[in-house]
């Protein structure tokens, strides 16, 4: 048996098309304000990628490029600015921060509304609790790469290797409601070969090149692969790619397989924080006193 090989570039190009559609029947197009302080190559790069989909899907992108030596309070003021404004509907800081600036605490006043990465405190809580908001790109489109390829998640074993609070931990809760049983496993997981192997869904997303082999994969699994790690020979996935293509069911590729997801879902998160504003600020004129 060879794994079916999901083609992330393709399942990305579906939903940056819906998004696009979505914007083109929307009474104004959203706005994505991205904040990036100093002139990071790497994150300038990142940053052009984002700002060139959101012209292609007919989203307004609003560039801020405090300079690096930008201060806590000057990068806090400009947040504040971007929440009060109704012409922004997300908001992103690019990560990391030069390293006299708090990349958490400057993300963590985002308004949750606007906060199209998922990634503020009030956003990982409203997760935590099952209530609705944005969730974080990453894990967003890792779900949407399983349900295209029609992966049942209820009732399976999900086993997540990695628990940043990037993919690991948002992704486990994501799981979960969709009734998963879900293992969070890591670096210090006993036994993890044997913890992978019972898994009908495995995600690698812990920054190790090809830690996870064929033995760790139950035959038939869904194998998805979020390591990105450069090596001298190339990008590297978390997964053994060649090891475990004759046992999965599913497999992920690195490059092209949950990468274009990213800032696939981040456009549709922008769409989906301009809906909310927008019915919000209908309700607020039908009913001013709020009564």
């Amino acid at each position: 048996m060879s794994a079916t090989i999901v083609d992330g570039k393709a399942i990305a190009a579906a939903v940056r098309a819906e998004v696009a559609r979505d914007v083109a029947a929307m009474d104004r197009p959203p706005g994505l304000a991205t904040i990036l302080v100093g002139d990071d190559p790497a994150s300038g790069i990142y940053v052009a990628n984002k700002q060139k989909a959101c012209r292609e899907a007919g989203i307004e992108p609003i560039d801020h490029r405090p300079p690096a030596g930008a201060t806590h309070a000057e990068v806090a003021s400009l947040i504040a600015e971007l929440n009060a404004d109704p012409a922004v509907s997300g908001i992103l800081l690019q990560l990391p921060v030069p390293p006299h600036l708090d990349g958490p605490a400057l993300t963590a006043l985002i308004d949750p509304a606007k906060d199209v990465d998922g990634l503020t405190p009030l956003s990982a809580g409203l997760l935590a609790q099952g209530r609705p908001g944005l969730r974080p790109c990453t894990p967003n489109g890792v779900l949407e790469l399983l349900d295209r390829h029609g992966v049942e998640l209820q009732g399976a074993e999900a086993v997540v290797v990695g628990r940043s609070i990037l993919v690991g931990k948002p992704l486990a809760q994501l799981l979960l409601e969709r009734n998963a049983t879900v293992t969070l496993a890591h670096s210090r997981t006993a036994d993890l070969q044997a913890t992978c192997a019972r898994a009908d869904v495995l995600v690698a997303a812990v920054g190790v090149p090809r830690l996870l082999g064929a033995g760790h994969v139950k035959p038939g699994a869904a194998v998805i692969d979020v390591g990105m790690n450069r090596l001298e020979d190339g990008l590297a996935g978390d997964v053994d790619f060649h090891a475990v293509v004759e046992r999965a069911g599913l497999l992920t590729p690195v490059p092209g397989g949950v990468g274009p997801m990213t800032i696939a879902m981040l456009l549709r998160n922008t769409v989906l924080a301009a809906r909310a504003s927008s019915v919000d600020a209908t309700e607020r004129s039908e009913n001013p006193t709020g009564r």
